[in-house]
């Protein structure tokens, strides 16, 4: 028998998600603070439940995907949390302990508490963020960065199949947070470039059709250029992935690297450049709308709202 699935968060990713494993003939509950944006979900079959807790009640496993760190500890350790439906859960056989899987891009510090937190309760916690943006959500191609046990990982490979084709276990509890960031400091440096030649090409009076068309499939290369740039083109700003959330990955990736000693100077940078179009009223665009705060330092007008042309 299939487990039955808790879902907390149906934005942009989670909603696909949880569609997808519907569709796979999953019992899915869900809860989000706007039942309205479950709509969707409980048309295709899904259970409304009224809190976190009332999920985990329902449920043998339950997936978070939210906002912020603050959202994935109040799911976890609020009074109708989760820990509150499963602490007085007796520890059971490995192959039948419940398990809570947060896929939020959190802080690789929290992931470890609600492990060890989960671990004395008698259950078990994974943190498994994601990347691929909502394409990768919608076609099941998301890339899945897992920290914790590798018993709870392997119990939920079938589940994980639905949702991406490159699930990895990274190692304990936070490797898969840390994972993330690493991936989070990639797409930073990478979307300044693709802003920045995208501008250059533009004000150098090229066919940036032309030009994307030549360098996508050469060294330069990368997912941001082949998916992003074509969003920017078009004047498409819809979120993939919210400015504000990215913003707060790169505040975790400096809090983390400054426990780490290290000096990360071009995510201090994307991060005060993003931190500007916030400024601009971009905090809830996708994350390709950087082309809005680096056009307006050069007095750029090009890159506009497909809606406003």
């Amino acid at each position: 028998m299939k487990p039955k699935i808790g879902w907390i968060g149906t934005g942009v990713m989670g909603g696909a998600c949880a569609s997808r494993l519907l569709a796979a003939g999953y019992e899915v509950a869900v809860f989000t603070r706007t039942r309205s944006k479950a709509e969707p979900l409980l048309e295709q079959g899904a259970v409304w439940a009224d809190s976190p807790r009332a999920v985990a009640e329902q449920s043998d496993v339950v997936f978070s995907i939210v906002g912020y760190p603050r959202d994935v500890r109040e799911i976890f350790f609020g009074a109708d949390g989760v820990l509150s439906a499963w602490s007085s859960v007796a520890a059971n056989a490995e192959t039948s302990r419940k398990i809570f899987v947060d896929m939020t891009t959190s802080s690789p510090e929290l992931a470890v508490e609600i492990a060890d937190a989960a671990e004395r309760a008698g259950f078990d916690a994974l943190d498994a963020p994601v990347s691929g943006g909502d394409v990768g959500a919608k076609n099941g191609t998301l890339s899945i960065m897992v920290g914790g046990s590798d018993a709870a990982f392997e119990r939920l490979a079938p589940i994980f199949a639905n949702l991406g084709t490159n699930v990895r276990r990274q190692g304990g509890p936070g490797a898969g947070q840390r994972t993330k960031t690493t991936n989070q400091i990639l797409i930073a440096g990478n979307m300044i470039g693709v802003c920045e030649a995208l501008l250059y090409a533009y004000r150098a009076g090229l066919d940036l059709d032309s030009v994307l068309a030549s360098v996508s499939s050469g060294a330069a290369g990368s997912w941001s250029l082949s998916n992003l740039a074509p969003r920017i083109l078009q004047g498409n700003f819809a979120p993939g992935f919210f400015v504000e959330h990215f913003v707060k990955d790169l505040g975790i990736a400096l809090d983390d690297a400054e426990r780490l000693r290290l000096s990360l100077p071009g995510v201090a940078l994307a991060r005060q450049l993003y931190l500007a179009l916030i400024a601009q009223g971009g905090g809830r665009l996708g994350t390709q709308a950087l082309i809005k705060a680096l056009a307006s330092l050069s007095n750029v007008d090009a890159f506009a709202d497909a809606a406003a042309r």
